[in-house]
């Protein structure tokens, strides 16, 4: 049955009509907030997919660039493999909405976001977040929501919700909450230096409007929600964890996970593997859900000896960081590298600068955003956790760490004017033991420094982990969360920033929500922790920005032409700009606006382009000196080539102090002569002399 339900949201109508597309899902909800259409269905198969441990959650994003207007670019001339936007996206629903699916649920679910119509006062992407949670709210997929996500921005100190994309874009606050009726689920920020008692007052401001959405979401549910259906358990029997614990007691599953080196740890675990399955080899039903049995185990293990006995598996203070090192220039002959160690977690970043006209081109469904300058890209290769798996591009958890890095770091990039390069990071796994990210954004700030790019501040990382117990007040946060912390514990908190203020946060977490006194000690956990990063580590290798580029990095001069000068500089079909290019070596790029990049490695050369440039675009005034190469011979005079494309005569009167008969006496084509304009001929030509050169000049 079709039903339409509204309610006023940030000064705008949200629109959710459910029965009237889509009835083949399992839930359904056609969004529209302002002209912004948003199709969210929830499906679900009907059984559980067999030899799984984890639940198969799948959240697409779908742009479709109709909604804009816009015929998709490439041969195909259709829509591809998602934007890195989109998988943004996607992974921001999924974070939240994770947890609160049932953790024995073992059939996948996929939930579907197809933008349709794009209204700029209206993000898409807020609308398909709502949407999602809407429509697996009314199916029958057990779901223990429902959920709701508001977005804040903040444009000179003021706050504003759900902000247009042109707000977004501009602001100094992109912040995104996931909240459920108690408690907030997800944290996902990009901030210019926002202070932490700022950014708790926007977190809290999105939780209170989150209530509002869930009480409408909850209406919905009355009238149209389905009954939710069964499912099969995929939990481990009780019996089976007590024959385990016969087998291998507590004390000694805490001896094989209590220590700091993970691979003694593993080794533990599969002597203790070994022995359970020789236990268990006539029981099938057991050894196939062993794995799972024995990760459960683990998990009880650290999570009582962290929570009740303050005890973590290497050893440390629930505050300490473990132990730390950083260098930069590592690397030869590359324009920036840096190298963060954390323990047994290592990253190795490389910056590359290139000139303005490599920045990389987006076609996607923001019209003010269709090029990116700053790239930050993140690798994650599996010998980084002693594995051995073939390399099949980045997923989406590699595109997510290299997004999180570069909103990191872009507040304290130079802008353009100051710094006229476009710049790659990228950041390479060597050793991976928990938050790779946060070390990607200490590795990266050091080689954006060591590369010469003046960065306005220094920007480090950190994350704090937390396990909890029976009830609100009983939980740890824990600094520095190390990989096991992570596959236990209910929560990696990620926050970046410089001594100033927090320019990143991302916050996952594997409860139903955290109360607002754990989201404060975690901030002020990461503030503390990120500062004596900075102070005691990453300032020791490299203290400042270098003053000067490296010597096999691209040198960058830019000057300002009048735009109405642009057609002189490239000349008829490109004939003049190629023959500087040709001249000199050098790239050239120019802008509407009249602005030159001249990019070459050789200084002398970048000069020479540059000085060719300003000729061209000089309104030529009586007594400015010239070099040119004679190019032509007549009987009256010859013609003095002193810039690409452009010529003057000198008379045979002017050439020489005395008189000759004929040019040839003094001038041969290809000489190259210092010339004074005289200004315009009767013919319009520039007209120079020879004769009359300054002898300073």
């Amino acid at each position: 049955m079709f039903k339409s339900f509204s309610m006023e949201l940030a000064g705008r109508t949200l629109t959710v009509e459910t029965g009237k597309v889509c009835a083949q899902a399992n839930g359904a909800a056609f969004m529209r907030y302002g002209d912004t259409t948003v199709l969210s269905t929830a499906t679900a198969s009907e059984k559980p997919r067999d030899g799984i441990d984890f639940f198969p959650l799948s959240v697409e994003f779908e742009e479709k660039m109709y909604a804009v207007g816009k015929i998709p670019g490439g041969f195909n001339k259709r829509e591809g493999k998602a934007s890195e936007n989109a998988i943004l996206t996607s992974r921001v629903i999924d974070r939240p909405m994770r947890p609160l699916f049932p953790k024995d649920y073992r059939n996948d679910v996929t939930l579907n976001n197809m933008v349709m119509s794009v209204d700029p006062e209206c993000r898409p992407e807020i609308v398909a977040m709502l949407g999602a949670a809407i429509a697996t709210s009314i199916s029958d997929i057990p779901f223990d929501g429902p959920c709701a996500m508001t977005q804040m921005g903040m444009i000179d100190g003021e706050f504003i919700v759900n902000p247009s994309q042109k707000q977004w874009d501009d602001g100094d606050l992109k912040l995104t909450v996931a909240s459920t009726a108690e408690k907030v689920i997800m944290i996902e920020a990009g901030a210019n230096e926002i202070p932490e008692d700022k950014m708790i007052e926007a977190i809290y401001k999105c939780h209170e409007i989150n209530q509002t959405i869930i009480a409408f979401i909850n209406q919905i549910v009355a009238e149209v929600g389905k009954e939710k259906h069964e499912y099969t358990s995929c939990a481990i029997p009780e019996e089976m964890f007590d024959k385990i614990k016969e087998i291998v007691p507590p004390e000694e599953m805490e001896e094989a996970v209590f220590t700091d080196e993970k691979q003694v740890r593993e080794e533990n675990i599969n002597k203790i593997t070994e022995k359970l399955e020789e236990a268990f080899a006539d029981n099938e039903e057991w050894l196939a859900i062993l794995g799972e049995a024995i990760y459960q185990y683990q998990k009880k293990t650290v999570r009582k000896m962290i929570l009740k006995d303050h005890k973590r598996p290497d050893g440390r203070r629930i505050d300490e960081i473990r132990p730390l090192s950083a260098e930069v220039d590592l690397i030869p002959r590359v324009h920036g590298s840096a190298m963060f160690k954390r323990g047994q977690t290592q990253i190795c970043d490389v910056v590359t600068l290139a000139p303005l006209s490599e920045v990389q081109k987006i076609d996607g469904l923001d019209e003010n955003i269709t090029t990116k300058r700053y790239l930050h890209q993140y690798n994650f290769p599996s010998y980084s956790v002693g594995e051995t798996k073939v390399s099949r591009g980045p997923g989406r958890r590699e595109i997510g760490h290299g997004a999180l890095a570069e909103r990191a770091l872009i507040p304290v990039l130079p802008s353009v004017e100051e710094f006229p390069y476009a710049i790659r990071a990228v950041s390479e796994t060597f050793e991976s033991n928990g938050s790779t990210s946060m070390a990607s954004t200490c590795a990266s700030c050091m080689a954006l420094m060591a590369a010469g790019v003046p960065i306005k501040k220094m920007v480090a990382g950190i994350s704090c982990g937390l396990v909890t117990g029976e009830t609100d007040d009983d939980y740890l946060v824990l600094t520095d969360i190390q990989g096991l912390e992570d596959f236990f514990g209910d929560m990696d908190f990620k926050v970046t920033g410089t001594h100033e203020g927090i320019t990143a946060i991302q916050m996952d977490i594997k409860i139903h929500g955290l109360t607002r006194p754990i989201v404060e000690e975690a901030i002020r956990r990461t503030r503390e922790a990120r500062l004596y990063i900075m102070d005691e580590v990453m300032s020791k290798a490299i203290a400042a920005p270098r003053t000067e580029v490296s010597a096999y990095a691209p040198k960058i001069e830019q000057i300002q032409i009048d735009p109405a000068k642009i057609g002189d500089v490239v000349g008829q079909k490109g004939k003049t700009i190629n023959e500087i290019i040709e001249r000199t070596g050098v790239k050239i790029d120019i802008t509407d606006d009249g602005a030159v990049s001249v990019c070459g490695t050789d200084k002398a050369m970048i000069a020479s382009a540059v000085d060719m440039i300003r000729t061209i675009t000089t309104d030529f005034e009586e007594g400015q000196i010239f070099t040119g190469k004679v190019v032509s011979i007549k009987e009256f005079g010859a013609f003095i080539e002193f810039a690409p494309g452009k010529e003057g005569m000198v008379h045979i009167s002017k050439i020489a102090k005395e008189r000759i008969n004929h040019v040839e006496d003094v001038l041969t084509l290809g000489d190259v002569v210092k010339v004074v304009c005289l200004g315009k001929d009767k013919m319009g030509r520039i007209s120079f002399s020879i004769k009359d050169v300054p002898q300073e000049a």
